[in-house]
């Protein structure tokens, strides 16, 4: 009883720190404001669509369900981006309970409790939950997957069915793009366990759901001529994106790893961090033969394998891999790192007082830079949080009243579909025709001062300042036509 108030006590915390002060502090950028935009004409003008966000590819999408799985949260929130943000919060909570749920019954409850300890106040894994965008649900459905081939495991033939859907909505409409390292780790899983191969019936179930998940995109690219089609054989053909890498690639890529894994336990990793981390990877090293005996996890040893090792021979996208393609392997992470620190509980005197400092050392190190983020009040002049962002909006939108008035805005990387948004969301209609009342609004680029200085300057040309306030780093100028 004390370990189930103890869990539930805990995701009541985690859910806590993912929506403390969101009304604030959520990112609404580029991306969010695109999507929204996209939403808004579901919503509002019926407006249905076959493709999704856009991939760091040229020519490749994703597929809708991103959208159409938000959109009803946009409605009831009548377009306010703080209601679809606390349903994926929602989601990255539940992926945690999951992952107890999935330790717990595959080893004991003590590394269940690690596991949920370290997912739920982990730094990044609160900031990656509180992040609108549609990478954020493969914390849920990378949960989903291993629970589905734990049922394999179990002999139940609908784990098929669950691994079929939850693959294909990951490759092409929620993952960013390690989602592909899936199929090589399911295709091992199913060799390694053939006796509970799928049956016919179970195969071409599971085939029609695989098929349903990227079915608009093929309608989309039958419409238009094979423009999918081009894309990825531009992309994965054409540019030769898998390809033997080389000393300088599997150097890069290696580091790449260590900052990827190691940042989801240690926001910074200083002396005393490097030194538990080390004893924690040679613990694995050691601990390896046993972990791969047990058949639950060697599914987690199969998904992170996958991509570790796929990883080093791919070099598409202009060699760019960000860290949150990897979103569909955090949580894999957490269950693999709270494994190991469940069999060194188990070990002896030693190795609890191990995990009890690893554990210690963990909280101190997460506390701060949570305290310090999630309590910021973004008032500072290099803040450009949602706040500064609607403040600078409702400014725009009183001081305009009864009169007509154009709107320019600068913001970095240039396309201002954030504002297009939220004026569009907080009613603020500018003149289609120019006239003489002028609103210039930007934010601050630090990367690129110059791209500013240059858009202000032309600016001077168009219209005179009568009037500037400020809002973080976000700046609204009122100007008269010249």
């Amino acid at each position: 009883m004390l370990k189930k108030i103890s869990v539930f006590l805990i995701l009541i915390s985690a859910f806590f720190l993912r929506t403390l002060n969101i009304n604030s502090l959520l990112a609404f950028h580029y991306d969010q404001g695109r999507d929204a935009l996209v939403i808004w004409d579901l919503l509002y003008k019926g407006k249905m669509f076959l493709i999704g966000p856009t991939t760091g590819l040229a020519g490749v999408f994703r597929g809708p369900f991103y959208y159409y799985l938000i959109a009803p949260f946009y409605f009831l929130g009548k377009g306010n981006p703080i209601y679809p943000t606390m349903f994926l919060i929602f989601t990255a909570v539940l992926a945690i309970w999951l992952m107890y749920f999935l330790v717990l019954k595959s080893q004991d409850k003590q590394s269940g409790l690690i596991a949920i300890i370290l997912a739920s106040f982990s730094y990044f894994m609160v900031w990656t939950s509180r992040w609108l965008s549609n990478p954020t649900p493969m914390l849920l459905l990378s949960m989903i997957l291993v629970w589905a081939m734990y049922l394999v495991l179990k002999g139940k033939q609908y784990g098929w069915y669950v691994i079929a859907l939850v693959t294909g909505l990951s490759l092409f409409s929620f993952g960013s793009s390690g989602e592909f390292f899936y199929i090589p780790a399911i295709l091992i899983f199913l060799t390694l366990n053939w006796k509970n191969r799928p049956n016919l019936k179970t195969f071409l179930i599971s085939l029609i759901l695989f098929i349903f998940t990227f079915s608009p995109l093929l309608i989309f690219d039958i419409k238009h001529d094979g423009i999918l089609r081009n894309g990825i054989v531009n992309n994965f053909v054409e540019e030769k994106s898998f390809v033997l890498p080389t000393k300088s690639l599997l150097e890069n890529r290696t580091r790449f790893y260590y900052e990827s894994f190691s940042t989801k336990i240690f926001h910074s990793r200083e002396k005393t961090e490097m030194v538990l981390l080390t004893i924690l990877l040679i613990s694995f090293i050691y601990l390896l033969p046993s972990l791969y005996k047990n058949k639950f996890s060697r599914i987690i040893l199969i998904l992170l394998i996958s991509p570790l090792l796929g990883l080093y021979f791919y070099q598409g996208n202009n060699n760019n891999f960000y860290e949150y393609y990897l979103t569909c392997y955090y949580m894999i992470y957490i269950m693999l790192t709270s494994l190991v620190l469940g069999k060194l509980w188990q070990k002896n005197y030693l190795g609890k007082i191990f995990v009890i400092i690893f554990m210690l050392v963990f909280l101190r190190n997460n506390y701060y830079p949570l305290n310090t983020k999630l309590l910021d009040k973004s008032d500072s002049p290099n803040s450009i949080a949602f706040i500064n962002q609607l403040e600078a909006v409702n400014y725009l939108a009183y001081d305009s009243t009864g009169n007509k008035f154009n709107v320019d805005v600068y913001v970095p990387p240039v396309i201002s579909y954030s504002y297009d948004y939220l004026f569009k969301w907080k009613g603020v209609i500018q003149e289609e025709n120019q006239v003489k009342l002028l609103y210039t609004l930007y934010e601050e680029d630090p990367p690129h001062p110059e791209r500013l200085k240059a858009w202000l300057d032309r600016q001077k040309g168009i219209g005179k300042v009568i009037e500037e306030t400020k809002f973080g780093a976000i700046t609204v100028q009122k100007r008269e036509r010249i």
